[in-house]
């Protein structure tokens, strides 16, 4: 019965601070790749976009899932995807479709995420397992 408490939280997924952060960084990554050239809409910005949609997706399909197991997936491939969205973001100062100013802000987001993300796993987990 307990555990079944512990599921029905995690169904709760829009309380979640990190799910609330990834909804407001995917808008922000929207925001600014609107200002990248046209020819990228299907290149990077789509690939930044589709990155920083995948962290609240897949933090919120974990929570759903019926499986502990399933859930400790969803919220690894969330993970990844900040993972990539922070090495696109890198790439987008580099070839100049993003300012230092832009980087740094995304960098610290994408840091506070990654660690909500890290303590989801260890406290949300391992106490249902």
């Amino acid at each position: 019965m307990n555990r079944f408490k512990n599921l029905t939280k995690m169904h709760q997924f829009k309380e979640l601070k990190v799910w609330q952060k990834g909804r407001v960084l995917a808008k922000d990554i929207y925001k600014a790749t609107q200002k990248f050239p046209k020819e990228e809409l299907f290149g990077i910005s789509a690939q930044m976009r589709r990155a920083a949609d995948s962290i609240p997706i897949n933090v919120a399909g974990g929570c759903g899932r019926d499986s502990y197991k399933e859930l400790k997936r969803f919220i690894g491939i969330a993970n990844g995807s900040a993972f990539e969205l922070e090495t696109l973001v890198i790439r987008s100062v580099d070839i100049k479709f993003l300012s230092k100013e832009d980087f740094e802000r995304f960098d610290v987001e994408l840091t506070e995420i990654l660690k909500m993300i890290f303590g989801l796993k260890k406290s949300r987990i391992k106490s249902m397992n």
